[in-house]
């Protein structure tokens, strides 16, 4: 990540958190929480205070961004409205605001919220896009992580059952041909970092007229889970989104009880992606090897680069790559 962008995006959400604010105004360093959350070469998100500053991926398509941002701004029960409606040029990056929310605890997991993300994602799904879309992201990224596979790691022996587990997948599943379903919105990149609780809003006379795009968020204390992350947003096969804790599932990775608790509860709020009971696997297995083959592919990428063995959790993703020809995952009790 390029030093000059997280000076340039730590400078520029301060002042967008204190727009009205004058230097003469404070005597001593601003006493705000800040930091930095994420600080990747494809994305870096900083916070002061309760806004949140995101430059997206370099090459992001301003028109694609746009009606994401909008989505967003018309669906704040179930995604997490941003602060102003349209992105901003900042070091040839765009950026767009956000409320700063409490995530998913990574160290609780017995506290997970599967029922509550199955729930958004099942309304997501049942929900018409409110303006027009580009297709779901989830495919194309996939078939990206596999391409820097082969670029990076073509002599790995972990390689091999990775590449042949992504060529039995339909062209779709691949990116390369248009998705079965064109119409169902989809999240695209789910998985449970993608969850926050949004804050109370006392917004900045800056962003006041972008919030009222959106009713007011109630304290954290009392504030539904909500969706974030919309660069993969967009129209597509609705699996997609659960084919991430599928996969786990199907890996030994994720406990069938919390695999059944998302399940159960994304069909009890009548989400359209599995059968509302019997066989969830013929929807799902696809996106889910989709999904092994992709989190395998930056798995063994990224061992390579940083010149180690491949750990547990990532031998487990290339084993289940391996046999992914012979073996179907069974299905958790209805």
């Amino acid at each position: 990540m390029p030093p000059d962008l997280l000076r340039a995006l730590t400078a520029h959400v301060t002042a967008t958190a204190h727009a009205h604010a004058r230097v003469s105004d404070t005597a001593h360093p601003c006493p705000c929480p800040a930091g930095t959350l994420t600080a990747r070469d494809d994305t870096t998100v900083v916070h002061h205070a309760g806004t949140v500053a995101k430059a997206h991926a370099p090459g992001t398509d301003r028109d694609h961004l746009t009606p994401r941002l909008g989505t967003a701004a018309h669906l704040p029960g179930i995604l997490l409205p941003p602060l102003a409606p349209t992105p901003v040029d900042l070091c040839g990056r765009l950026v767009t605001h956000w409320p700063h929310g409490t995530p998913v605890d990574p160290d609780d997991p017995d506290a997970a919220p599967w029922e509550a993300a199955a729930t958004l994602l099942a309304r997501l799904h049942r929900t018409p896009p409110p303006v027009p879309v580009p297709p779901m992201r989830g495919p194309a990224k996939a078939a990206h992580a596999v391409a820097v596979l082969r670029a990076t790691a073509p002599g790995h022996p972990a390689t091999a059952p990775v590449l042949h587990a992504w060529a039995t997948l339909p062209a779709w599943a691949r990116g390369e041909a248009p998705m079965p379903d064109t119409a169902t919105l989809c999240h695209g990149d789910f998985h449970l970092g993608q969850l926050v609780r949004p804050p109370a809003v006392t917004p900045t006379p800056a962003l006041v007229p972008a919030l009222a795009l959106a009713p007011a968020l109630a304290p954290a204390r009392e504030a539904p889970w909500l969706l974030i992350d919309i660069d993969d947003l967009g129209t597509g096969v609705p699996a997609w989104d659960l084919a991430r804790p599928a996969a786990w599932y199907a890996c030994g990775l994720l406990a069938p009880d919390e695999w059944h608790r998302f399940l159960t509860a994304y069909r009890t709020a009548r989400g359209p992606a599995v059968p509302p009971d019997g066989d969830p696997w013929t929807t799902l297995d696809v996106p889910a090897r989709a999904l092994t083959a992709q989190t395998a592919a930056r798995a063994v990428a990224k061992a390579v680069a940083a010149d180690r063995p491949l750990d547990e959790v990532e031998r487990s993703l290339v084993d289940a790559c391996a046999r992914m020809e012979a073996v179907r995952p069974s299905s958790p009790p209805a």
